[in-house]
């Protein structure tokens, strides 16, 4: 069963909004930084990599989003646009931000890191003035990702999306996206999360990322069915909670439960696997797929993504995807 529907009658499927970088990769791996010397660039930032993911499957994608105004803001445009990803809704700083960088290091398939440069960047600039009601309007699905809720005015432009969005009975999808360094406060962090998350229809995110939004409630203990049943109370109607390797479980309104498996990967790096998901995840659910079999998409494609050097070049297209699904061992979870 899918408990969603999706206005068939707009021009794009989805739009996001927020995030836009640049990720460096270290091209060696199994060691540290300090012992890396080459790294290969790509666009990131999660909702780009969701909106990538997305036009790689042969989605219509739009996205909104700030870029700086130099060469690695043209990089990152360029790079969408070859991508077949519409970019009117993404505006070019003039007040001399710079592009988000994230250096990673994979000193092992299971040892990743990444050292973030996150000051003054021109993604956190985007203002509520340059979200546009029309634009949003044409889409079937929004999909807004945490991180652009860490500061202003990329807070604000973000909820005037999620209102243009609710206006026009645009499915929103809430990729939590939850990076630590991008904030000063936890209290400032649940806060601004619950209030986002009150204004969506699917959210998605670790139980790590739940964890964390419940503090502010004071709920020490972890429970997938109390988390579930809250978002319920608003807008919600699925909620997917990740458990990393042990899969994951989708909640329904109206009380089902649904647990996907995983597909063993030969894993390069860690990163890169919550993006992959998310977009082949929805896609499933655009297309007339029951929530497990959408689910089991978003594994397959994130089993792809891990097993290759980038996030945003390694999305699988449709026929990859479904190859994949067709051959790979897949291992359900009890």
């Amino acid at each position: 069963m899918n408990p969603l529907t999706f206005k068939q009658d707009r021009p794009l499927d989805l739009i996001a909004i927020g995030r836009l970088c640049i990720d460096l990769n270290a091209n060696e791996t199994n060691r540290p930084m300090e012992e890396t010397n080459t790294f290969t660039k790509y666009v990131g930032g999660s909702p780009a990599n969701i909106a990538i993911g997305s036009a790689r499957l042969g989605q219509k994608t739009g996205f909104i989003g700030k870029v700086s105004d130099d060469q690695m803001g043209r990089f990152i445009t360029n790079y969408l646009e070859k991508n077949k990803i519409d970019t009117q809704g993404v505006t070019v700083d003039q007040t001399g931000a710079v592009t988000g960088l994230a250096f990673t290091e994979i000193k092992s398939p299971s040892d990743c890191s990444i050292l973030m440069y996150r000051d003054n960047v021109a993604d956190l600039k985007l203002h509520p003035s340059e979200v546009s009601e029309d634009y949003i309007k044409q889409a079937k699905v929004l999909l807004v990702s945490g991180t652009a809720l860490a500061q202003s005015p990329s807070r604000e432009a973000v909820f005037v999306a999620l209102e243009y969005a609710n206006k026009h009975n645009v499915t929103v999808f809430f990729d939590l996206d939850y990076r630590p360094y991008t904030w000063t406060d936890e209290a400032e962090t649940a806060v601004y999360y619950n209030l986002a998350a009150e204004k969506c229809d699917v959210i998605i995110g670790t139980r790590e990322e739940f964890d964390m939004m419940e503090k502010l409630l004071n709920i020490n203990e972890s429970d997938d069915h109390y988390t579930a049943s809250r978002w319920f109370s608003y807008r919600a109607e699925l909620v997917v909670i990740k458990h990393g390797g042990e899969g994951s479980i989708a909640y329904t309104k109206d009380g089902d439960s649904h647990r996907s498996g995983i597909f063993p990967a030969k894993v390069l790096k860690t990163f890169g696997a919550g993006d992959s998901y998310a977009s082949a995840f929805i896609y499933g659910l655009m297309n007339q797929k029951t929530v497990s079999e959408a689910m089991k998409m978003g594994s397959a494609s994130a089993s792809i993504v891990i097993s290759r050097h980038s996030c945003s070049d390694a999305m699988p297209t449709i026929e990859e995807l479904q190859n994949y699904i067709d051959t790979a061992e897949y291992e359900p979870v009890v």
